[in-house]
Order: C-alpha cells, then sequence, then structure tokens
C-alpha cells in the first residue's frame, strides 16, 4: 500500500503531521533538518517560537478564552527516531523518507523502523498547536533533539526556556497507561587498544560469520522478554571455534545503537583449512542449539559461515582471550526488579555494541535503573570485569531517573478523565525506559507535576517497530479533554 495512505485514518489532523515526519530524514544525531521544520510549523501559525543552543524546539500558543488563569501546560516529545533495518533492505536513514504502509490494525514501516517512538508524540502535540477550536489552558510545546542517545535535548535544555508547571510527556508505548515514574541510565564505555597481529599460519582461510535474524528490540522496554543478545551469541561460539578449533579473529561487528538489543554480528575469523568443513558444521550445530535455547522467543534466528578473503591481520592472541572471556562473564539482561511494581524492571544491563578496528575493539553498554546505588553498583561491577581483562573503562551519559509523585494532583484529574471517558481505570506505572522527565525536572527552577502517556506502540528500536491505528486516536481524544479539564488555575 502506498505511503500516504496513513493520511485517510483518523484522526487526520494527526496522521498528516506524523506523514509529514516520517518525510523528513531524523536519525539520531541529524536534527538540523526536522528542527527547521519545526520552527517553520511554530512560526506558520504566528506562535511564539524559539531554539535553544542545542536545537530543541518551544512554541507557545496562549490560553484560549476562559482558561488564561490555569496554570501553563508542558507539552513535551523528542523529535529524533532510531535507525535500525533489516540487512536485505537498502535504505539510507540520512537521506531516505520512512515508507509506511498500513497493515489491518496498525501501521508500519517497510523492513524498518517506523519513528512513532516518537514521531506520534510530535505529531499530535502539532495538532493541538494548529487547532484554534480547542479549548485549553496556555501551552508550551517541548521538541526535544537527540533523545535516543544520551538525552541530549533534555540534558541541555536551555534555562528559561519553560515556565509551565505541568508537563504532559508522550512518549510512553501502551495505551491506557499513565507513567508516573522511570530509571536512569550510564553509559559504559570499554576500549582494547594493541598492535595488529599479521602473522597468519600458512595454510590457514577465512570465512564470515553471521548472525541474523534476531529480534532486538527495546533495550528499557523489552529488556525483560528474554530476547537473544546478537554479542552474547556470538561469543559463545567464538570461545568454542577458538579453543578447539585453532579458529583467530581477524575483525567484529556487533550490535549498531546503544539502547537497541543488539541484532546481528558479524566476525571474520581464521582458521586452517582442513578444519574448515568442521567450522561450517559447527556453524550448523550452533543454529540449532540457538533455536531452541529461545525457542517460543526466537524463531528467525540465521547463523552462516561463507568463505571470505585471507585479512591483513587478525587480533593478538591474549586480546583475543582477553575479550571472549570479558563478554562471556559480562551480566546482560535484567539485574532486578522493583519490590513495590511486580514484574517492572529496576535495573538492567544492555551489552550493546562489540566493534573492531585496526587497532582497538570498542564494546558498548547501556545500565539502566531506578535506583541510583544499584546503577552505581552494576557500573562498578562491570568496571572491575573489563579492567580485569586488561580493558580502558569510562563512564559517559548519566541521566537520573524520574521519581515518582505520591501527590500529584495533575495524575488524580487525569485518571478521574479517563475513567469518565472510557469507563475503566487507567492502569499506574513506572518504567525501566529512559525519558526526559526528570531531566527536564532538573533543568528547570520551578517544581513540574508530570504524567507520561501515549497510543500503544510495539517493536520500538527493531524494524517490527508498529503503532496501533485505534489507539492513536483514543490518545489524541485523551489528551485534548485532558487540556479541557485543566481549567482551574
Amino acid at each position: 500500500m502506498a505511503t500516504a495512505e496513513i493520511l485517510s485514518i483518523n484522526p487526520q489532523n494527526v496522521w498528516k503531521h506524523f506523514y509529514s515526519l516520517t518525510q523528513i530524514p531524523r536519525p539520531t544525531g541529524q536534527m538540523n533538518q526536522v528542527t527547521r521544520f519545526m520552527m517553520d510549523f511554530g512560526e506558520s501559525l504566528h506562535l511564539e517560537t524559539r531554539q535553544d543552543k542545542t536545537g530543541n524546539v518551544v512554541i507557545k500558543k496562549p490560553a484560549a478564552k476562559g482558561y488564561e488563569s490555569a496554570k501553563t501546560v508542558i507539552l513535551q516529545s523528542h523529535l529524533d527516531m532510531v535507525p535500525q533495518k533489516n540487512a536485505d533492505v537498502a535504505h539510507n536513514f540520512a537521506t531516505d523518507p520512512i515508507e509506511t504502509h498500513i497493515d489491518g490494525e496498525w501501521v508500519k514501516a517497510h523492513s524498518t523502523t517506523l519513528g512513532a517512538d516518537n514521531g506520534i508524540g510530535c505529531a499530535m502535540i502539532m495538532a493541538v498547536l494548529e487547532d484554534e477550536m480547542l479549548q485549553h489552558p496556555a501551552i508550551e510545546a517541548l521538541f526535544t533533539v537527540d533523545e535516543e542517545v544520551g538525552m541530549v535535548g533534555a540534558n541541555g535544555l536551555g534555562k528559561g526556556m519553560l515556565h509551565g508547571s505541568l508537563m504532559l510527556n508522550l512518549d510512553t508505548e501502551e495505551e491506557g497507561e499513565l507513567c508516573i515514574g522511570c530509571a536512569g541510565g550510564r553509559d559504559v564505555n570499554v576500549s582494547f587498544r594493541f598492535k595488529p597481529d599479521r602473522a597468519i599460519d600458512k595454510g590457514d582461510v577465512a570465512y564470515k560469520i553471521s548472525l541474523t535474524g534476531l529480534r532486538g528490540g527495546h533495550s528499557g522496554t523489552q529488556i525483560h522478554l528474554g530476547r537473544a543478545n546478537a554479542n552474547k551469541l556470538m561469543n559463545r561460539f567464538l570461545k568454542e571455534v577458538v579453543r578447539n578449533y585453532e579458529a583467530r579473529i581477524a575483525s567484529i561487528q556487533g550490535g549498531s545503537l546503544r539502547n537497541a538489543i543488539p541484532r546481528e554480528s558479524f566476525v571474520v575469523l581464521t582458521i586452517p583449512e582442513q578444519l574448515s568443513d568442521d567450522l561450517v558444521d559447527l556453524v550448523a550445530e550452533y543454529e540449532t542449539r540457538f533455536l531452541e535455547d529461545f525457542s517460543g522467543i526466537e524463531e528467525s534466528i540465521s547463523f552462516k559461515a561463507e568463505p571470505a578473503d585471507l585479512p591483513k591481520a587478525i587480533l593478538p592472541e591474549e586480546i583475543q582471550d582477553d575479550l571472549i572471556n570479558a563478554v562471556e562473564g559480562c551480566p546482560n539482561g535484567v539485574i532486578s526488579y522493583l519490590a513495590d511494581f511486580p514484574g517492572v524492571v529496576e535495573s538492567s544491563l544492555n551489552l550493546a555494541l562489540v566493534q573492531s578496528s585496526e587497532d582497538s575493539i570498542e564494546v558498548k553498554l547501556l545500565v539502566r535503573s531506578s535506583s541510583e546505588s544499584r546503577k552505581d553498583w552494576v557500573c562498578s561491577s562491570v568496571e572491575s570485569l573489563f579492567l580485569l581483562a586488561g580493558a580502558k573503562v569510562e563512564f559517559d551519559g548519566d541521566y537520573p531517573g524520574w521519581q515518582p509523585n505520591a501527590n500529584s494532583e495533575l495524575l488524580s484529574l487525569m485518571e478521574r478523565v479517563y475513567l469518565e471517558k472510557f469507563d475503566q481505570r487507567p492502569r499506574v506505572i513506572v518504567i525501566h525506559a529512559g525519558l526526559e522527565c526528570g531531566i527536564i525536572q532538573s533543568n528547570v527552577t520551578q517544581t513540574l507535576d508530570i504524567v507520561s502517556f501515549g497510543p500503544t506502540i510495539t517493536g520500538a528500536h527493531s524494524p517490527d517497530e508498529a503503532v496501533k491505528i485505534d489507539t492513536v486516536a483514543r490518545t489524541y481524544d485523551y489528551l485534548v479533554t485532558t487540556l479541557e479539564n485543566l481549567k482551574e488555575g
């Protein structure tokens, strides 16, 4: 079906803006075009429109008649999207628009991420700004940049950009849930430095080992689902093939983004020619083993070996062994759960990237936790492990969690509105994924009363990303009704 078909979906005033965003390349780190688009949008509505030095855009809309004394509301979403695609797709996220299609009750993209995280939230805010008939308090619409890697926009929010005391974040992914807290995070950067070994044994041949077809996903919202981590699986194989088959690693490229569960890993290795058939058989055995180990979770794992050109160099044996042992021993996935919210992850670790270059190997991990103490502890454990392996370990991108407000007046109002509108109570939750709420609170002088909500999105941060059509309509209706009910000052 044609991309423009989503323009026929209701509410059309939301989907037209989402369609416009799909036409603008906006992977994290490439924000200039989309921020210019958002500046032009605000100015075209003759609304006060500002941009801070980080790139964040704020569009202010005055209160409707009768709402002049109500508290100013901040509406917030992030502009960037995670660029993930299937290996067989020739899509360039830096230049190509997202090709969307309708699949029954869902909107999806063709083998790439859709960008509903968080483009659909941006589209709803744009619809509110554009509609002159809506009843609402004064609005400050905040569109942040580069959320997906390091929460750059929220961390760099300009002083004095916001004055509202209520905030609605539109970046959660299950309709019917109201989020009032989230985990914080910290990046762990590991590096092994070395001089490449150019003494490849005579009689060795090279193979490319490809692990593909894993589901991947969001390392916050989906870390508890037990999905396979491509870096961990590939390393499991490497440990055996190096130990028992005289293999040497020449290069490794596993994972792509720190906040995405790694879906693919590729290794070039050398092995004595007489062991080539044994290598191919071993790869086939591991494919069967992986599928059995993750039965019911991963159904499309592909693990293949194919001849490759002999590399010019391989990893020094000591570095190779240290890397394998450290990655094998490194925890991955859920570390602990919240006692007060059963089933909600407190702390986790995503072993996101293992990538080599001519003289180094970089390992990148993301630690998330609702507890600052637990976050420190997990980071310390990972640091100790890789230091023992002879690597350099650095930390970066630390951001705070968002602590629940037990006395939130905004939450009480939104619970009442939801019950009256849909004849059921919303679920009040805290989530393990990182939201910008806590960071924004730390960068303004006023106290914010914050609630996050959104439509149902599945498969975020993977090519399976999809947004459920009817939940977009319900969420937008709920947003508008909530604004209408914020009349009291």
